[in-house]
């Protein structure tokens, strides 16, 4: 299962307990072969949003089985971590359901 695939799963399943959104970095083509950068820092988690709960926000990177954390999503997790913020990476639905039900940090 690619990482989008993982994604997709995920924000189906947070859809009763957060508001998610898919945030893509980097930079991007359009159409008319323009390029442009997005406004968010290399780094910036997969999905971010907030629990319905009590609003607290979150920064969820999403990884395969296989997958590995690169410096600069680990720096943006580390540098989210300061701040009364949840965390973590997910690399199942289940693993992002214990992320933001469980508070967070939850990353290797």
């Amino acid at each position: 299962m690619t990482e989008q695939d993982i994604q997709n799963l995920i924000r189906a399943a947070l859809t009763p307990i957060a508001t998610v959104f898919r945030v893509n970095t980097g930079t991007v083509k359009t159409i008319d072969g323009r390029f442009f950068k997005t406004g968010v820092p290399k780094g910036f988690s997969d999905l971010c949003g907030y629990r319905k709960s009590d609003g607290k926000m979150f920064f969820v990177e999403v990884k395969s089985e296989t997958g590995k954390l690169r410096p600069d999503q680990e720096h943006f997790l580390r540098q989210m971590n300061k701040y009364p913020v949840i965390t973590g990476v997910a690399r199942s639905v289940d693993e992002a359901i214990e992320i933001i039900e469980g508070g967070g940090k939850y990353y290797e």
